[in-house]
């Protein structure tokens, strides 16, 4: 995106508004991460198997889409901050059932429904999020929907060094996950109070608000009907049937489940696939996500550059390149290069899609929100299906089916280009 704003100053009220999803996106990444490099542990506590932990990975999943079924209906009826304030505080609250449970009452089940929690919370607040950093880009002018994904990414780098930190000092998981996610709840509540300019639509703007500038609910409307009818809810389902839309969703789709897969298993593929310990798979988790991390924070340049379907197409190639590097690799120095480069060619899938699928502000809600819902069958289908074929053919050897979606989505690339400029 190149705007009008070129390098001029950035307005106080948009400055707070960006700074604050910043936080946002980090906290979501820092709490995802926090869990992540706890996997390998809530294996041994449970004394799981590869597929009974793909099914416990399931309810995380499976919990992250019913609430993005609900998101564009919930975000409608609420308002992105609102949501935000209350989903981020739901997802918080499941990592903290997620130690406790762990700690004192181990099972499949209990845990299950722990993750599901975290899942609806985590989802909802991820369209959310990724609505008013959209809303603050268009606002801005400049190309930022990568480093607002960067800001996750350093948050998930943030966590798994922690994670792998304590589990290192053996660190009892309880104390570990009731901590971040008590202390996630209160940043929320802190950090929510600057997200946008303005609450509802219609409001009265505040006294430093430029003239003319719509708050991030203005932009974010339902294009039916400013409140919740049917009538609003039709209009919000009806981008399912937009082309454009389901092929973005399949860009997202491949690279969410290039990056989910090694957000679920790529530590404990590192243990059993080549002997590391716990604090060796969660550190090699660690250098996938810097990976991600330095992508998505000169991604924004690069797509400025040479344009969304060029990057899309490279990254692909690269995601593909270094999962063949990690799974045949003959021994962990190649492999860790290509979990780098695994984690670059996943950077900037998921952040050009939220960014492509936001273009019409008009039909921002309910076509992020399916684009999301779309890409979060990665989550779905991903942990259950790497996790069976891993218990058949080894973990490693399941990370194939990562490249063949990797390649769909390079090919769907052309689906996520720049709007012709408007005159």
């Amino acid at each position: 995106m190149s705007g009008s704003s070129g390098g001029a100053a950035v307005e106080p009220i948009l400055r707070r508004w960006r700074n604050a999803v910043f936080v946002i996106f980090w906290l979501t990444g820092f709490l995802f991460a926090s869990w992540a490099t706890r996997v390998p542990n809530v294996r041994d506590i449970l004394d799981a198997s590869t597929s009974q932990m793909g099914v416990l990975i399931f309810g995380l999943a499976a919990g992250s889409v019913l609430g993005l079924f609900a998101s564009s209906h919930v975000i409608a009826r609420l308002g992105a901050t609102t949501a935000i304030l209350l989903c981020l505080s739901l997802a918080s609250l499941g990592l903290v059932l997620v130690g406790l449970v762990s700690t004192f009452v181990p099972g499949l089940l209990i845990l299950f429904v722990a993750l599901m929690t975290l899942g609806v919370g985590y989802s909802i607040t991820d369209v959310a999020m990724n609505l008013s950093g959209a809303a603050n880009e268009r606002q801005i002018g400049r190309t930022l929907m990568p480093i607002f994904h960067a800001m996750f990414s350093v948050g998930t780098m943030v966590g798994a060094g922690f994670g792998a930190l304590l589990e290192h000092f053996r660190v009892p998981i309880g104390v570990h996950l009731v901590g971040v996610g008590l202390a996630a709840i209160v940043t929320t509540r802190i950090a929510v109070r600057f997200l946008q300019p303005a609450e509802h639509p219609g409001e009265e703007q505040p006294a430093d608000q430029p003239a003319g500038r719509p708050g991030v609910d203005d932009l974010m409307a339902d294009p039916i009907s400013d409140t919740p009818s049917l009538e609003g809810w039709r209009g919000r389902l009806a981008v399912w049937r937009d082309p454009r839309i389901l092929l973005i969703g399949l860009i997202v789709l491949g690279m969410a489940f290039a990056e989910g897969s090694a957000n679920d298993w790529l530590s404990l593929s590192m243990v059993d696939g080549y002997g590391l310990t716990n604090a060796g798979g969660a550190t090699m988790f660690g250098v996938f996500v810097t990976a991600m991390t330095l992508g998505r924070l000169f991604g924004g340049k690069v797509l400025d550059r040479f344009g969304r379907v060029p990057v899309l197409r490279g990254t692909a190639v690269l995601a593909v390149v270094g999962l063949a590097l990690v799974i045949l690799g003959p021994n962990i120095a190649v492999a860790a290069v290509g979990v780098v480069l695994w984690g670059l060619g996943a950077s900037l899938g998921f952040p050009v899609g939220m960014s492509a699928a936001a273009d019409d502000p008009k039909t921002a809600t309910a076509s992020v929100a399916a684009v999301a819902t779309i890409g979060y069958f990665a989550f779905l289908i991903g942990p259950p299906l790497i996790g069976i074929l891993g218990e058949q053919v080894g973990l490693l050897n399941a990370f194939w089916v990562v490249g063949v979606l990797a390649v769909i989505a390079g090919l769907c690339a052309p689906a996520a280009r720049e709007p012709a400029p408007t005159r």
